[in-house]
């Protein structure tokens, strides 16, 4: 990230919408995103990551 935190954006959870700097509370924001294309697609992010993990705590257990 090259940009400071405050500069970059952030999608909030609750109005569902792409804010740049520390508009809302932080339990309301997920971030930071370096462009608003990417904070606009954080759900789908964050989506992507849960199946993720979940797949290599699933190896994990198997002993893969």
């Amino acid at each position: 990230m090259s940009e400071k935190p405050s500069e970059m954006f952030w999608y909030n959870l609750h109005t569902k919408s792409v804010e740049k700097g520390y508009l809302s509370p932080s339990s309301e924001r997920v971030g930071p995103f370096e462009t608003a294309h990417e904070a606009e697609h954080a759900m789908e992010k964050l989506r992507e990551n849960s199946e993720r993990w979940e797949a290599e705590e699933r190896a994990e257990r198997e002993g893969n």
